[in-house]
């Protein structure tokens, strides 16, 4: 159970709800987005623009909540906690990702959009009842390993970190602990999710849980375009091409294989990386700053997602890290899962392994459950670089970070077509970087509101822009 103290500092986002008086339609839809995607948290009586709402009583919330549960087929799960204020009673309910797909009584099933709920169209239904009938591949149980074949060490590191983000949590027995988040099967094996996060050695059992480092040489990009294609004739990976190659010849300056529980993956992935990027001293003031090639948020952030998101049921592929002189480029083997494709992955959130998401969060190596796509975007248009390119396929999704300062991004022909307001909002985001609402409606105090929310929204369509955040946080950047 979440600290519900701290969620009540919290603003409203994916995982997070709050419902200032007890409507039980839309505490029922609020459960059933949860159940859908990654599971959450609703904070009944508090309202976050102004603080304590409708004061609570026992029963009426436990009544309320069951005609919310009457409204979803089938019901889920649900647990609740309750704290005192200075101002009464708060309630928090907590509902877990669920195995099955939940809908409400009028047929509608929806998940979480930022800090709102919304429906699934008829396509993304079958894409997300397609995922759920596949099972969830982390939860079975390693064939051949015993609770041996976990790291102690590992593991204890983990607890560590644990306690150190959830103070207030519940301290359990070892190996209940291990149960509860999906490590250990009910007789003691490990499962997948346990043996990825905690193994000794996980390649012995997963071997394709690695990932493959190679930095390549500048060679003409011609070269690099035949291979590709014959790759993908091949049915190879671009990295297997210079395995028979020797190290520093035409083709590839270092090659490094990537080994251990996920946690030592990221934190060798990221030191493999740190020694290769360019860096160079910058003097601000009196100040002077180290400025690496890339932010290093958007590339930590590009392979943890790389390493928990990826369908571990891809045997023969391994994560892998290509660097070049003008880019980086992380793959992962499977394709997005459900109804996530590369238009909506900023707004829209579903993992395919929430064990291994949850489990990097609480050691630390995710910051902010839902937010690490809109901070790598952000990160990497501060710093002068194109936003990263997604590339989605069936069989496997990259991320490539561009060496290339982009500050005077060439607009279209068509920008003739746009009207003088948005030629000034677009001059302001190459200046600024970003525009909000609140810059555009300063640009153009004399215009008003809906009319200058349609202008920002024809530039999305028209592709010129990225809409990032959510709500308050809103705010468009260059695509």
């Amino acid at each position: 159970m979440s600290d519900l103290r701290s969620l009540l500092d919290s603003d409203p986002g994916p995982r997070l709800a709050f419902l200032p008086s007890l409507n039980p339609d839309f505490l029922a839809e609020t459960l059933v987005a949860f159940a859908n995607g990654e599971g959450g948290s609703v904070v009944l009586g508090i309202d976050p623009e102004i603080g304590q709402a409708d004061r609570l009583v026992g029963d009426e919330v436990e009544g309320v909540l069951q005609s919310a549960l009457a409204l979803c087929r089938p019901p889920m799960r649900t647990e609740w906690q309750q704290e005192e204020t200075q101002n009464g009673a708060v309630i928090m309910l907590r509902v877990d990702r669920s195995s099955e797909l939940h809908v409400l009584s009028d047929g509608r099933a929806l998940v979480r959009r930022g800090s709102e709920n919304r429906p699934l169209s008829p396509s993304e239904l079958e894409m997300l009842v397609g995922n759920r009938a596949m099972g969830e591949f982390e939860t079975e149980e390693v064939p051949g390993s015993a609770r041996e074949d976990l790291d102690e060490d590992v593991i204890d590191e983990y607890l560590e970190k644990r306690q150190q983000r959830n103070p207030r949590g519940a301290l359990l027995p070892k190996n209940r602990l291990l149960q509860q988040i999906g490590a250990l099967g009910a007789d003691g094996t490990p499962t997948v999710s346990g043996m990825l996060l905690f193994g000794k050695e996980p390649q012995l059992f997963l071997p394709h849980g690695r990932a493959v480092f190679v930095k390549f040489d500048d060679g003409p990009a011609a070269f690099r375009t035949e291979e590709r294609a014959r790759l993908s004739q091949a049915g190879g990976s671009e990295a297997s091409v210079y395995l028979e190659s020797d190290p520093g010849s035409f083709g590839y300056g270092r090659r490094e294989e990537i080994t251990g529980p996920l946690a030592r993956i990221v934190e060798r992935g990221w030191r493999v990386i740190w020694e290769e990027m360019g860096k160079k001293a910058v003097v601000k003031g009196l100040q002077r700053e180290d400025q690496t090639e890339y932010p290093p948020f958007a590339v930590r952030e590009a392979l943890v997602n790389a390493v928990c998101h990826r369908d571990y049921r891809l045997r023969g592929s391994s994560v892998e890290i290509h660097m070049r002189p003008d880019s980086l480029e992380i793959i992962s083997p499977g394709g997005l899962p459900a109804y996530i494709t590369v238009e909506n992955i900023v707004e829209e959130h579903y993992s395919r392994n929430p064990r291994l998401v949850n489990g990097l969060y609480q050691w630390g190596y995710i910051e902010e459950l839902g937010l690490g796509v809109d901070r790598m975007i952000e990160d990497m248009v501060a710093a002068g670089h194109p936003p990263p390119l997604f590339d989605a396929k069936s069989h496997r999704f990259s991320v490539t970070l561009q060496n290339r300062k982009d500050l005077e991004k060439i607009i279209p022909e068509w920008e003739q077509h746009m009207n003088e307001r948005q030629l000034k909002a677009m001059q302001f985001v190459q200046s600024n970087g970003s525009i909000s609402n609140g810059d555009y409606r300063q640009l153009c105090s004399h215009v008003g509101a809906e009319t200058l929310r349609l202008d920002l929204v024809d530039l999305v369509n028209k592709k010129l822009l990225l809409k990032i955040g959510d709500k308050r946080g809103t705010r468009y950047i260059l695509r």
